[in-house]
């Protein structure tokens, strides 16, 4: 059974005072919307062919997302946030394998060499993270199982938690810390 929508103009009588007398006028109408039960009816002609809903299963259409530099690299935009995590994740795993080997501590491996290899490796996370961004491709449309877009923000802002706090312990207590 489907439902099909009625509006209805109501006149409304609005009482009007003069001075002289109290009149009665018509002014205005009230438009009114209802929904009425239609009767399936065998005639095609007489009735609108209704639009088919959508699949029940079927996901929203994707929206649009931006590719202007401004918009990627904004504040609340989808590069700055990943690229510094996937950057905070290799160099806190370099330093603690630096670290491990040789036992020198953070400060020690920035101050023996270490800039223009972190300068180097910047330069190619950031581009190889930029160019699909670019190409209007999000790390939340490539994520599914156990390696998620939101398990890699959370394993980036744990890794630039414990980078800043290795180099703090180090420079607190003067030694690397293993």
């Amino acid at each position: 059974m489907a439902a099909t929508s009625v509006f209805m103009a109501t006149p409304v009588a609005r009482l009007t005072t003069t001075p002289s007398s109290s009149t009665r006028n018509v002014n205005f109408a009230v438009v009114r919307c209802m929904s009425q039960d239609q009767q399936p009816s065998t005639d095609a002609s007489k009735t609108p062919a209704a639009p088919t809903p959508p699949p029940m299963n079927t996901p929203p259409p994707a929206p649009k997302v931006s590719t202007k530099f401004s918009d990627v690299l904004a504040f609340g935009g989808p590069a700055p946030e990943r690229i510094n995590g996937r950057l905070a994740m290799i160099g806190f795993v370099s330093a603690m394998a630096v670290e491990l080997s040789n036992g020198q501590d953070v400060f020690a491996q920035i101050s023996h060499g270490g800039v223009p290899a972190f300068v180097a490796t910047s330069l190619v996370l950031s581009v190889a993270s930029l160019v699909p961004l670019f190409k209007g491709v999000r790390a939340e449309s490539k994520s599914s199982g156990l390696m998620t877009s939101d398990a890699e923000l959370w394993n980036g802002r744990a890794a630039m938690l414990g980078l800043v706090a290795l180099a703090f312990t180090e420079y607190v207590t003067g030694s690397p810390l293993v």
